[in-house]
């Protein structure tokens, strides 16, 4: 419950943090200890200028209280020229 309560309240701020697209915090319908935080981010530089924030190192440090371990994956994507409308 406090996880969830720390990631929502955080949300909002990374949000607002330069180059972020989507920040968005999900629960699973099945498994309502499943929890999801999606961030999309426009440029490689500004992610890792979330992954230094004060923002970022508050959402670790709630999730390293997790009984279970967490997995944190990552995934580029790139548009070719022309496809970025698409």
């Amino acid at each position: 419950m406090e996880l969830s309560q720390t990631i929502a309240s955080l949300s909002g701020s990374i949000r607002m943090e330069k180059g972020c697209r989507r920040c968005d915090f999900c629960q699973s319908i099945e498994d309502e200890n499943r929890l999801f935080l999606l961030e999309e981010w426009d440029t490689q530089e500004n992610l890792m200028t979330h992954l230094k924030s004060e923002h970022f190192r508050v959402l670790r440090g709630a999730m390293n209280l997790l009984r279970e371990p967490y997995e944190m994956t990552f995934h580029t994507v790139f548009y070719p020229a022309g496809m970025e409308a698409i």
